[in-house]
This record gives C-alpha cells, structure tokens and sequence, in this order.
C-alpha cells in the first residue's frame, strides 16, 4: 500500500464488509476518487484524508441491469476479469467453513454445473 500511495485517479472499492477507507483514500491521487461500491452501514473517514490531495470519496449502488450489461459488455471488450476462485457446488461446505475462518482470497464463486 506504502509504494501505491498517490498513485490513482479512482479506486473502486468493492469489499463487502465494514472497513478502514483511509487507506484505500491514500492510494488516490491528486483530484481523484475513491468509489465505494455497495452498503457499508455507518463509515467514518478523517476528513484529512479528502482534504490532503483534494480526494472524493463517492459511492454507487447498483445500476440496475442494463447498467451491469454494458458494464460487463466493456469489461468483455477490454479483457477485464475477476479474482475468484472457483469450486464445485459439492465442495460448498468447504466454502462455507473457509468463509469462517477468513481463508478466501477475494471471492468464492460455486460452480453449479455438477447439479442434475
């Protein structure tokens, strides 16, 4: 994070649990961004972070479908991909029993394809 600091005009925030945004506003440039992106309950930001670097801190909830289409549509075209890691639907409760142990590294999905 220490080498990052300063360096984007936006940051979109994805992670889906309360947290700390004052780093994730350090990693954003001068006139930039930090987005977040679905329902964090209450935050609290220093406002030294906005002020130093005249940072934004926005967020957005879902843009509906057509949104999530084109969204998708660019990410398609400019070969943008997720982190996640898959696993058969046989292996939910393994899924769910890392889940509690705070052993996934970005986001589970489960593949349904070994469902009659």
């Amino acid at each position: 994070m220490a080498e990052a600091r300063d360096r984007f005009d936006v940051v979109v925030d994805t992670v889906s649990t309360p947290h700390d945004l004052g780093p994730y506003l350090r990693l954003v440039a001068l006139d930039g961004t930090l987005c977040h992106l679905g329902h964090l309950g209450p935050v609290t930001v220093e406002t030294t972070d906005l002020l130093i670097g005249r940072r934004r801190l926005t967020s957005a909830g879902s843009g509906g479908r057509p949104a999530t289409a084109a969204m998708l549509d660019f990410c398609a075209a400019h070969g943008i991909t997720a982190d996640v890691e898959v696993l058969p639907s046989a292996r939910v409760n393994e899924a769910f029993d890392r889940l509690r142990r705070s052993d996934v590294r970005y986001r589970f999905v489960l593949d349904l394809s070994d469902l009659d």
